[in-house]
This record gives structure tokens, C-alpha cells and sequence, in this order.
């Protein structure tokens, strides 16, 4: 598929722009959206930018029924330049594909979808805030579109990618966060759909999110399924904590989503040449190193926050404070670096970026 092959209808009625401080996550949406269609026997046909709008499906459309999908999400900035400007654009899809092959979706033309992508970015191009902090959410995601209640896999699908203008995670700078350790529920196990980014998994984590944050806590911090023993995740983030000099961060172990942000996190921390270990860690380890004053910080990671600081954790009763309840040296220099480069701001010494070859008109 070439990238004239792709029809663009522009939308008549272009919406009013929300102001910087009145972004919300998720909240508001640009005019346009990108869709692709897939039909077994023909592959991948009619990409098209086209107005934002509602989808139809019909009620048996088996996205309905059986959870087929998948998704991914990423940013797009403004530089001081006013570039476009994409952290690591390629390893979504990369990762998208990788979940597609869970989920028994065909996998989309990398290559294509980066283009496609840029397209969609350039006719929307002045939906992108230029305000500190804030970014244009980008949310690709595919869909089982067939009519069919028999379980098997579909044979229709759709790709969409759909963008909103969104505001700085932490409007008040970055701050620690309280964290209470899940016991009861587990969120993924080695062999389901755990590294894959499917809604399913966030669906299953929803009821301990709710019983956490009764109790006054953020988030929940996810031990194994099998033991109840090792750390694998911190609600939708991977997490990194820093014992003893030490950053660790546990292994990716096939119910463990293998973030990009993790990844670039690691890499960073190797170009700095501090040691990072990626192996399993138990909760119990993370708990002697408390009480021997040895653990120095905690975080999660992840594309909304990018770094999230753990301020405390509740375990078996027993609270944690983590660094006195206050960021990091290490949390905030990692928050520096990266949201540095993914804005432009100092050079991408690690080539992570991608430039979208229009400048942000407002």
C-alpha cells in the first residue's frame, strides 16, 4: 500500500479549540481520524483521513462480544522551534503488532502506519498545544468489526487512530504518589494476554483500582499471579525502584507489558552509566530494604506520566515511606532528561526522535 493511495475528505466544521488550561486527558478531540480496513482475502484497504466522527457497527460486530482488540498510545510534541516532534513513533507499532499477534489480528505495515500517522498529524497540526508541559495524545487502536457471534477470530477489522490535545500530567510539578499493594487481585499471568496492550487487562484492573483509592491511594502496585510474591507492575505503569545505588526494574516475563518508556528508561540509565538490572523482585526484598534505610526511590513508568515517583507503599498493613515522601534525585533528573528530549528542548543523543516535516501553526 503507497501512501497516495490514501483519500483525505476534510472536515466543514472545525471545532473550537479548548485553551491550555482547560485540557483534559482524554477529554477533547481533534477534527480528524485515520481509518483502514481489513477484509480476509483482500488484507489491508481504504486508508482514509476522514472528519472525526461516530463508528457503526452492527450489535454482533464481534468487538462487542469477545474483546478482539488492541491498542497503543503515544505523543506528539511542539519543539521551540515549532516542529512536530515523535518520541520512538516506530516501537508503538512494532509493539502493536507484537500485541496483534496475541490477539490473532492480522499486523499493519509499520512503515505505512508511521506515514499514515504523519499525515493525520499534519492536517491537524494546529491542534497540538505549544503551552509547557503540554502534548498531543495520539491513540491508535484496532477493532474486530465482523458480524458474528461465533467464537473464533474475526475476519474484518479496522484500524483507527484517533489524537487529543491533552495537559501536563502534574499541573503542580512532578510529586510522589501512594501506592497500596495488591494482594487479592491479579492483574495478568505468564501465558495470558499480559504483554500485549489489550483493553481486556485494563478492564480486569478497574475493581482494584476502585478498592484502592477508597482506601486513599493512587494506585495499586501488582505482584505475580502464580506466588503473590514478585513485583511486576504499578497499576498501568512498569515500575523501577532504587536499592542500595542499584536501579531494578523487574524482567519482562511474558505478563509484563514491555513499555517503551521502561525501555528508553533503561537505555538512558546505561548512557549514564549508573547500574540498572532488569530480574524479578520481590515485594519481601523491597521490604528489607526499607527497613535497612537502603531503598532510595521507587517510580513507575509510562507515556502519560513518563515518570511517576512512589512516595509510599501500604504493605500487609505496614506503610513504607519512600525518599520521606518527597521526588527523587534520580525521578526528577530521568523526568528532565526525557521530556527534554521528546520536546526538543536538548539533543537526542540517542536518536529516540522523529520530526514531522510541518511546523505547528496556531
Amino acid at each position: 500500500m503507497k501512501e497516495q493511495d490514501m483519500q483525505i475528505t476534510l472536515s466543514t466544521a472545525k471545532k473550537v479549540k479548548p485553551q491550555a488550561d482547560q485540557l483534559e486527558f482524554g477529554k477533547q478531540f481533534t477534527d480528524h481520524m485515520f481509518i483502514m480496513d481489513y477484509t480476509q482475502g483482500q488484507g489491508w484497504h481504504d486508508p482514509r483521513i476522514v472528519p472525526y466522527q461516530p463508528l457503526t457497527l452492527e450489535p454482533s460486530a464481534m468487538i462487542f462480544h469477545y474483546g478482539q482488540s488492541v491498542f497503543e498510545g503515544l505523543k506528539a510534541y511542539a519543539s521551540p522551534e515549532d516542529e512536530v516532534i515523535l518520541f520512538r513513533p516506530e516501537k508503538n507499532f512494532q509493539r502493536l503488532n507484537s500485541s496483534n499477534g496475541r490477539l490473532c489480528i492480522p499486523d499493519v505495515d509499520v512503515d505505512f502506519a508511521l506515514k499514515a500517522l504523519k499525515t493525520l498529524i499534519s492536517v491537524d497540526k494546529e491542534w497540538i498545544p505549544q503551552e509547557e508541559g503540554t502534548s498531543l495524545y495520539i491513540r491508535p487502536f484496532i477493532i474486530a468489526t465482523e458480524p458474528y457471534l461465533g467464537v473464533s477470530s474475526s475476519h474484518n477489522y479496522q484500524f483507527i487512530i484517533i489524537m487529543s490535545p491533552v495537559g501536563s500530567y502534574y499541573k503542580e510539578g512532578i510529586h510522589p504518589v501512594k501506592i497500596a499493594v495488591e494482594s487479592a487481585f491479579t492483574r495478568a499471568v505468564n501465558g495470558g494476554t499480559g504483554e500485549a496492550k489489550t483493553g481486556g487487562n485494563y478492564a480486569s484492573s478497574l475493581k482494584a483500582q476502585e478498592v484502592s483509592e477508597k482506601m486513599g491511594y493512587a494506585q495499586v502496585l501488582w505482584l505475580d499471579g502464580v506466588e503473590k510474591k514478585y513485583i511486576e507492575e504499578v497499576g498501568s505503569m512498569n515500575v523501577f525502584f532504587k536499592i542500595n545505588g542499584e536501579i531494578i526494574t523487574p524482567a519482562l516475563n511474558g505478563s509484563i507489558l514491555p513499555g517503551i518508556t521502561r525501555d528508553s528508561i533503561i537505555e538512558l540509565l546505561k548512557h549514564w552509566n549508573l547500574p540498572v538490572t532488569e530480574r524479578r523482585i520481590s515485594m519481601e526484598e523491597v521490604y528489607e530494604a526499607y527497613k535497612s534505610g537502603l531503598l532510595e526511590e521507587a517510580f513507575g513508568t509510562g507515556t502519560a506520566a513518563v515518570i511517576s515517583p512512589i512516595g509510599e507503599f501500604l504493605w500487609n498493613g505496614e506503610e513504607m515511606i519512600v525518599q520521606n515522601g518527597e521526588t527523587g534525585e534520580l525521578s526528577k533528573k530521568l523526568y528532565d532528561t526525557l521530556t527534554d528530549i521528546q520536546r526538543g528542548k536538548i539533543e537526542d543523543e540517542l536518536n529516540w526522535t522523529m520530526k514531522v516535516e510541518e511546523k505547528v501553526t496556531q
